[in-house]
Protein backbone atom coordinates (compact mmCIF):
# COMPACT_ATOMS: atom_id res chain seq x y z
CA UNK A 1 0.00 0.00 0.00
CA UNK A 2 0.96 3.70 -0.76
CA UNK A 3 3.10 5.16 2.17
CA UNK A 4 0.58 8.24 2.07
CA UNK A 5 -2.77 6.06 1.92
CA UNK A 6 -1.25 4.54 4.20
CA UNK A 7 -0.68 7.48 6.97
CA UNK A 8 -4.61 8.65 5.85
CA UNK A 9 -6.31 4.92 6.91
CA UNK A 10 -4.48 5.92 10.29
CA UNK A 11 -6.40 8.94 10.76
CA UNK A 12 -9.35 7.40 13.31
CA UNK A 13 -6.54 5.20 15.00
CA UNK A 14 -4.55 7.82 15.96
CA UNK A 15 -7.57 10.15 17.31
CA UNK A 16 -8.63 7.51 19.16
CA UNK A 17 -5.38 7.64 20.42
CA UNK A 18 -5.02 11.55 21.10
CA UNK A 19 -8.66 10.85 23.42
CA UNK A 20 -6.69 8.22 25.41
CA UNK A 21 -4.41 10.08 26.40
CA UNK A 22 -5.95 13.60 27.09
CA UNK A 23 -8.01 11.09 29.42
CA UNK A 24 -5.02 9.67 31.04
CA UNK A 25 -3.64 13.34 31.56
CA UNK A 26 -7.21 14.19 33.25
CA UNK A 27 -6.44 11.30 35.70
CA UNK A 28 -3.49 12.32 36.37
CA UNK A 29 -4.11 16.21 37.38
CA UNK A 30 -6.89 14.64 39.70
CA UNK A 31 -4.49 12.45 41.41
CA UNK A 32 -2.37 15.21 42.22
CA UNK A 33 -4.93 17.73 43.12
CA UNK A 34 -5.74 15.07 45.77
CA UNK A 35 -2.07 14.69 46.50
CA UNK A 36 -1.45 18.43 47.00
CA UNK A 37 -4.75 18.58 48.66
CA UNK A 38 -4.39 16.87 51.55
CA UNK A 39 -7.57 16.39 54.34
CA UNK A 40 -6.37 15.08 57.27
CA UNK A 41 -4.83 17.71 58.88
CA UNK A 42 -4.77 17.37 62.67
CA UNK A 43 -6.85 19.52 64.52
CA UNK A 44 -5.75 19.33 68.08
CA UNK A 45 -2.02 21.11 68.91
CA UNK A 46 -1.22 20.57 72.61
CA UNK A 47 -1.22 24.04 74.55
CA UNK A 48 1.67 25.02 76.98
CA UNK A 49 -0.46 24.54 79.96
CA UNK A 50 -1.24 20.44 78.59
CA UNK A 51 2.72 19.70 78.10
CA UNK A 52 3.37 21.15 81.08
CA UNK A 53 0.70 19.20 82.73
CA UNK A 54 1.77 15.90 81.26
CA UNK A 55 5.13 16.58 82.51
CA UNK A 56 3.82 16.85 85.68
CA UNK A 57 1.98 14.08 85.78
CA UNK A 58 5.33 11.49 84.16
CA UNK A 59 7.40 12.53 87.12
CA UNK A 60 7.31 8.87 89.28
CA UNK A 61 6.46 9.68 92.92
CA UNK A 62 8.68 7.68 94.06
CA UNK A 63 11.73 9.48 92.97
CA UNK A 64 9.78 12.76 94.03
CA UNK A 65 9.58 11.18 97.73
CA UNK A 66 13.40 10.23 97.44
CA UNK A 67 14.42 13.88 96.78
CA UNK A 68 12.60 15.18 99.78
CA UNK A 69 13.84 12.90 101.99
CA UNK A 70 17.34 13.67 101.53
CA UNK A 71 19.72 15.94 102.96
CA UNK A 72 19.90 19.33 101.38
CA UNK A 73 23.56 19.35 100.74
CA UNK A 74 23.31 16.16 98.92
CA UNK A 75 20.99 17.17 96.79
CA UNK A 76 22.97 18.30 93.04
CA UNK A 77 21.63 19.45 89.92
CA UNK A 78 21.68 17.04 86.61
CA UNK A 79 23.38 20.23 85.24
CA UNK A 80 26.48 21.02 86.18
CA UNK A 81 27.10 24.57 84.51
CA UNK A 82 25.19 26.90 86.82
CA UNK A 83 25.95 30.61 87.50
CA UNK A 84 24.93 30.73 91.02
CA UNK A 85 25.40 34.66 90.62
CA UNK A 86 22.59 34.57 87.84
CA UNK A 87 20.43 32.42 90.61
CA UNK A 88 20.66 29.30 89.06
CA UNK A 89 20.36 30.48 85.55
CA UNK A 90 22.19 27.63 82.95
CA UNK A 91 25.20 29.38 81.74
CA UNK A 92 25.09 27.39 77.99
CA UNK A 93 21.48 28.83 77.82
CA UNK A 94 22.68 30.86 74.59
CA UNK A 95 24.08 27.50 73.36
CA UNK A 96 20.75 25.68 73.97
CA UNK A 97 18.87 28.53 72.02
CA UNK A 98 20.88 28.52 69.22
CA UNK A 99 20.95 24.96 69.37
CA UNK A 100 16.77 25.06 69.47
CA UNK A 101 16.45 26.93 67.07
CA UNK A 102 19.05 25.11 64.69
CA UNK A 103 16.85 22.21 64.67
CA UNK A 104 13.56 24.22 64.38
CA UNK A 105 14.98 26.06 60.88
CA UNK A 106 16.05 22.27 59.59
CA UNK A 107 12.73 21.36 60.38
CA UNK A 108 9.92 21.32 57.59
CA UNK A 109 6.61 21.00 59.06
CA UNK A 110 3.88 19.12 56.46
CA UNK A 111 2.60 22.77 55.99
CA UNK A 112 5.62 24.16 54.42
CA UNK A 113 5.77 21.35 52.33
CA UNK A 114 2.53 21.81 50.61
CA UNK A 115 3.32 25.40 50.24
CA UNK A 116 6.18 24.37 47.44
CA UNK A 117 4.05 22.02 45.97
CA UNK A 118 1.25 24.35 43.91
CA UNK A 119 3.82 25.74 41.51
CA UNK A 120 4.49 22.47 39.81
CA UNK A 121 1.03 21.79 39.08
CA UNK A 122 0.84 25.01 37.73
CA UNK A 123 3.80 23.91 35.40
CA UNK A 124 1.51 21.08 34.39
CA UNK A 125 -1.35 22.67 33.70
CA UNK A 126 1.02 25.81 31.80
CA UNK A 127 2.39 22.63 30.10
CA UNK A 128 -1.20 21.14 29.09
CA UNK A 129 -2.34 24.80 27.69
CA UNK A 130 0.75 25.69 25.50
CA UNK A 131 0.46 21.96 23.85
CA UNK A 132 -3.68 22.59 23.31
CA UNK A 133 -2.95 26.29 21.95
CA UNK A 134 -0.22 24.57 19.56
CA UNK A 135 -1.84 22.21 18.41
CA UNK A 136 -4.57 24.33 17.96
CA UNK A 137 -2.55 26.55 15.90
CA UNK A 138 -1.39 23.35 13.64
CA UNK A 139 -4.58 22.70 13.23
CA UNK A 140 -5.58 25.98 11.63
CA UNK A 141 -2.68 25.80 9.36
CA UNK A 142 -3.21 22.79 8.10
CA UNK A 143 -7.03 23.19 7.56
CA UNK A 144 -5.95 25.61 5.18
CA UNK A 145 -4.85 23.33 2.87
CA UNK A 146 -6.53 21.59 -0.65
CA UNK A 147 -6.72 17.75 -0.23
CA UNK A 148 -4.22 17.79 -3.20
CA UNK A 149 -1.62 20.04 -1.09
CA UNK A 150 -2.26 17.71 1.69
CA UNK A 151 -1.37 15.07 -0.29
CA UNK A 152 2.22 17.05 -1.54
CA UNK A 153 2.92 17.80 1.80
CA UNK A 154 2.52 13.88 3.12
CA UNK A 155 4.66 12.78 0.05
CA UNK A 156 7.75 15.41 0.96
CA UNK A 157 7.50 14.30 4.56
CA UNK A 158 7.22 10.79 4.13
CA UNK A 159 9.99 10.50 1.59
CA UNK A 160 12.29 12.54 3.81
CA UNK A 161 11.18 9.95 6.33
CA UNK A 162 12.55 7.22 4.17
CA UNK A 163 15.84 9.61 3.51
CA UNK A 164 15.87 10.59 0.22
CA UNK A 165 16.65 14.31 -0.72
CA UNK A 166 13.33 15.44 -2.25
CA UNK A 167 13.28 18.12 -5.24
CA UNK A 168 10.42 18.23 -7.34
CA UNK A 169 12.03 16.00 -9.89
CA UNK A 170 10.93 13.07 -7.27
CA UNK A 171 7.95 14.54 -5.98
CA UNK A 172 6.28 14.45 -9.72
CA UNK A 173 7.73 11.04 -10.15
CA UNK A 174 5.68 9.56 -6.95
CA UNK A 175 2.91 11.49 -7.49
CA UNK A 176 2.85 11.19 -11.07
CA UNK A 177 2.32 14.82 -11.93
CA UNK A 178 4.48 17.51 -13.95
CA UNK A 179 6.88 19.80 -11.54
CA UNK A 180 5.43 22.95 -12.75
CA UNK A 181 2.42 21.56 -10.15
CA UNK A 182 4.58 20.93 -7.85
CA UNK A 183 6.14 23.53 -8.14
CA UNK A 184 2.66 25.49 -7.68
CA UNK A 185 1.76 23.61 -4.87
CA UNK A 186 5.06 23.52 -2.89
CA UNK A 187 4.75 27.66 -3.35
CA UNK A 188 1.04 27.72 -1.97
CA UNK A 189 1.34 25.14 1.63
CA UNK A 190 4.34 27.93 2.14
CA UNK A 191 2.43 30.92 1.62
CA UNK A 192 -0.46 29.42 3.98
CA UNK A 193 2.18 28.96 6.82
CA UNK A 194 2.20 25.72 6.83
CA UNK A 195 6.05 25.00 7.89
CA UNK A 196 8.12 24.02 4.63
CA UNK A 197 11.91 24.72 3.65
CA UNK A 198 12.97 25.35 0.30
CA UNK A 199 16.50 25.71 -0.69
CA UNK A 200 18.29 26.00 -3.92
CA UNK A 201 21.63 24.03 -4.65
CA UNK A 202 23.93 25.31 -6.81
CA UNK A 203 21.48 27.94 -8.57
CA UNK A 204 19.58 24.96 -9.82
CA UNK A 205 18.20 22.19 -8.18
CA UNK A 206 15.34 22.95 -5.56
CA UNK A 207 15.30 20.88 -2.17
CA UNK A 208 12.08 20.54 -0.28
CA UNK A 209 12.13 19.54 3.25
CA UNK A 210 10.04 19.11 6.37
CA UNK A 211 11.52 21.57 9.60
CA UNK A 212 12.88 19.33 12.36
CA UNK A 213 11.11 21.30 14.92
CA UNK A 214 7.93 20.34 13.33
CA UNK A 215 8.94 16.75 12.92
CA UNK A 216 9.44 16.86 16.66
CA UNK A 217 6.19 18.29 17.94
CA UNK A 218 4.33 16.39 15.40
CA UNK A 219 4.34 12.61 13.60
CA UNK A 220 2.54 12.93 9.85
CA UNK A 221 0.01 10.59 11.73
CA UNK A 222 -0.62 13.32 14.12
CA UNK A 223 -0.63 15.86 11.80
CA UNK A 224 -3.25 14.46 9.31
CA UNK A 225 -4.96 13.59 12.42
CA UNK A 226 -5.76 16.67 13.81
CA UNK A 227 -6.79 18.40 10.12
CA UNK A 228 -9.41 16.12 10.31
CA UNK A 229 -10.77 16.78 13.30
Amino acid sequence: MDPVKEAFSKVKQDISDLKEELEAISSELIELKQILNPTHIPTHIPTQDSLQQTNRHSIPTDNLNELYNMPLEAVKSPISDISTGNRGVPTDRQTNQQTDRHIISNTKSPFQASITSPPSLKQVSEVLNSLDDLKKDLRRQFKKLTSQEMLVFATIYQLEEEGLIVDYSLISTKLKLSESSIRDYALKIMRKGVPLTKIKENNKKVILSIPLELKKMASLQTLIALREI
